[in-house]
């Protein structure tokens, strides 16, 4: 039987309950004053999913409070793109999206950037410590508005990455240049200092010893990629979460503004971070990332506003 047969993901009323065992675990918790009194009316023959709170006196679904407030698209079909979002190791694009769940792709586009502000984590414990080896390196993609097409990179939107190789977790972000003066500071904030750092020979990386307990590279520009010395230091980790990234923004999405980017980046570094060589498979990933949604309210225009 098809994972997509589930009942939650073709009965709303099955994608309510599936929705409330996840996001109130501990119990109905009234998202306008947080109450947990367990005395809340339930108005779920009135409208699949109402409650009414007994202390506030306010009408609340699971919904409230989370990036799928206010949607119209029946839960069940959210649910289903989420699930497809999480499965799909390198994106699913909108129009597909707007094509299998019979919507409007403007809907498909929408419900896309809301599930991928869920699975935005927003943590910030630094990576590393303990002499534990970081990988870090920059990729380009897209063009920069308003910026002439010249040579190299420079016309080109700016990704810092960083892979921690003993969690095998990925952090990406978007970047305006690549000067030390701002890639220092984005490091010294995400990278514990007693970390051995792992770069390329590019002029930017130069003193990071300084700031860390070790810092070395390899020289790509001679086609080095492992050293011969020592062969933990290479970044061939951190390359392969690149091209995933990039076949993914190439091949599936082919087209992203600058002020969306970071959304695109969250939503691969959390298949990355949820990747089955980490022992988590499609159910628990679509799980994590339905209990990313909490907390968190997404609308229209403000995700359109550069």
């Amino acid at each position: 039987m098809s994972v997509l047969s589930s009942r939650c993901f073709h009965c709303e009323e099955a994608a309510f309950e599936h929705l409330e065992s996840i996001v109130w675990a501990n119990g109905v918790t009234c998202p306008h004053c947080g109450s947990m009194s367990g005395k809340h009316y339930d108005l779920r023959k009135t409208r699949t999913g109402l409650r009414k709170c007994s202390d506030c006196r306010k009408q609340f679904t699971v919904k409230v409070g989370t990036v799928f407030e206010s949607a119209h698209i029946p839960l069940n079909k959210m649910l289903q793109a989420v699930y497809l979002m999480c499965a799909s190791k390198k994106g699913i694009s909108a129009h597909q999206l707007h094509r299998v769940l019979g919507i409007t792709y403007k809907s498909a586009w929408f419900l896309c950037h809301r599930i991928r502000e869920a699975m935005r984590s927003g943590d910030l414990a630094p990576m590393g410590g303990n002499g534990g080896a970081v990988e870090v390196d920059e990729t380009f993609i897209g063009r920069e508005p308003g910026k002439e097409k010249k040579r190299a990179y420079h016309h080109k939107m700016k990704v810092l990455s960083l892979v921690d190789r003993e969690t095998g977790k990925a952090r990406s972000m978007v970047v305006d240049n690549l000067h030390p003066k701002t890639l220092v500071p984005i490091l010294k904030e995400n990278i514990d200092r007693e970390s051995r750092i792992m770069t390329d020979e590019a002029g930017q990386y130069h003193h990071l010893k300084n700031d860390f307990a070790d810092h070395a590279f390899t020289r790509h520009g001679a086609g080095e990629y492992v050293s011969m010395t020592d062969r933990t230091i290479h970044t061939n980790t951190i390359e392969g979460y690149f091209s995933i990234f990039k076949r993914g923004m190439k091949g599936v999405y082919q087209h992203c503004a600058k002020h969306h980017l970071h959304r695109y980046l969250a939503e691969f570094d959390f298949r990355y971070n949820n990747r089955s060589a980490l022992g988590i498979e499609d159910g628990a990933r679509h799980a994590s990332a339905l209990g990313g949604i909490i907390g968190k309210r997404l609308t229209y225009r403000s995700v359109n506003c550069p």
